[in-house]
Order: structure tokens, then sequence, then C-alpha cells
């Protein structure tokens, strides 16, 4: 695939991403009776990478986010001039799918982008539980390192075939679940800076942040799972034929 079509099918699949994960938070989340609810918005999260893999998988390897396309730098499976390529897609992608989700919400006569917000990530007074900024870090950072883990080692070539996809949505379901109550859930730089240069302000001012923390841990996901389950070449001493270690 030409570089043009990679990082067009990343541009779609972080529109994708973002579209549906903010828009499941900002649009039906605390929708009346019928809201969707934190286990909703994890959920739809999970549901958009997992449909966004098995639909741009063949095409660019459908990382959607940094933190992943670094972390499978580090992780020996990406070469490092195509890395800057896919971020602005990936960013420029987020921030389309941020505004047209403003535009959907602000069709609401009720809707105010200083009191609902679209879905930024934030900690202390913008956390959702009004979790600190170490807090928000640490999570952040830990969140993305097994994310990357889970990336790399379902996609192994001698893991079990076509079930990646399956894998990774559920643990970004999972990942919600767990820290949507504390940064409302970042483990990717592009997701929070789409929605923060709409609302601007203290979203802008946080989102330093949501690319340290995920950069860092997708960085040591990536040499985590390569250290762990890097194959090594042995010299068995009857043949002479390298094999690899078990």
């Amino acid at each position: 695939m030409t570089m043009t079509r990679r990082t067009a099918a990343e541009f779609l699949g972080t529109f994708w991403l973002v579209f549906g994960g903010c828009g499941s938070a900002v649009l039906a989340a605390a929708f009346p009776q019928i809201g969707i609810g934190l286990l909703g918005v994890a959920l739809a999260f999970g549901l958009t990478v997992l449909t966004m893999a098995y639909s741009v998988g063949h095409i660019s390897g459908c990382h959607l986010n940094p933190a992943v396309t670094v972390g499978v730098w580090a992780g020996g499976r990406f070469p490092a001039k195509d890395i800057l390529p896919y971020v602005v897609a990936q960013v420029v992608g987020a921030f389309a799918a941020a505004l047209v989700l403003y535009v959907v919400a602000i069709g609401k006569a009720d809707y105010s982008l200083a009191v609902s917000g679209l879905a930024a990530n934030g900690y202390a007074a913008h956390s959702p539980g009004q979790y600190g900024m170490a807090s928000g870090l640490l999570i952040e950072v830990v969140l993305t390192f097994f994310f990357v883990l889970i990336i790399l080692g379902s996609t192994d070539r001698r893991a079990p075939a076509g079930f990646a996809p399956l894998a990774i949505g559920l643990a970004l379901t999972l990942i919600h679940l767990i820290s949507i109550p504390v940064t409302n859930t970042s483990v990717n730089p592009a997701r929070s800076t789409g929605p923060a240069l709409v609302v601007g302000g203290w979203a802008l001012q946080q989102l330093w942040l949501f690319w340290v923390a995920p950069i860092l841990g997708g960085v040591l996901g990536g040499f985590a799972y390569r250290a762990v389950a890097e194959e090594v070449s042995e010299k068995p001493a009857i043949t002479g034929e390298a094999k690899p270690s078990t």
C-alpha cells in the first residue's frame, strides 16, 4: 500500500474512533431515561477499534493512535520514517471528528460547550472523579503499556489468526471501564487532541499529559513485548542449523 492510502486509512479510522467513542459520551451517555452510561461509552470505544481493525487493518495496520504507532515501532514492527505521516493523519482525523461532533451537538437547544464539553480528557477539577494529576499520569502510562502489549501480542504471527481485532477492541473497552472516572480515558494523544482543540482553554492546558503519558506507556509496552516475546536463534550442537528457541 502507498503511504497516501495508508494515511487515508488512518485518518478515516481515527475519525471513526473519536466520532463513535466521544460521540457516545456527548450525545448518548446521559440521555434521559435511556442513557448508555459509562458501560455504553466504554463499549462504544471498543467497537470503533474492533470495526476499523477489520475494515482498514489490512491497509494501514489500524493504529489510530500515536502511542500505538510509536509503541509498534518500539516493538520492532514499524519503521521510524513512517511515524510522522501516521501521527499527522491520526490527529487530523481526530480533529475533523471533533468538529463534526460539535456541529451535531449544538443542534440541541440546551447544549453548552463550556458546561457539557466534548468528552475532553482532564485531571484535577476536570477529572470526572476529581482525580489529581499524578493519578492521571500513572493510569494513562499503565493502561497504554498494556494496550500496546495486547496489540503486539494478538497480532504476533504466532497468535491465533483472525482474533486480534476482538482482543484489541475488548482491551480498549476494559481500559475505558477502568479509567473513565480518572481522566475520561485517553491512552491516545490524537483522541485527546481533537476535542481539546475544539474546547480550548483548560483542555489545551492539560493536553500535555495526554501526549506524554500514552507515548511513554506505548514505548515501554513495545520494548517489554519485544524483550519477552522476541524469538532467539540457537545453533544446535548436532545439526548446526538455527532454530527458534521455545
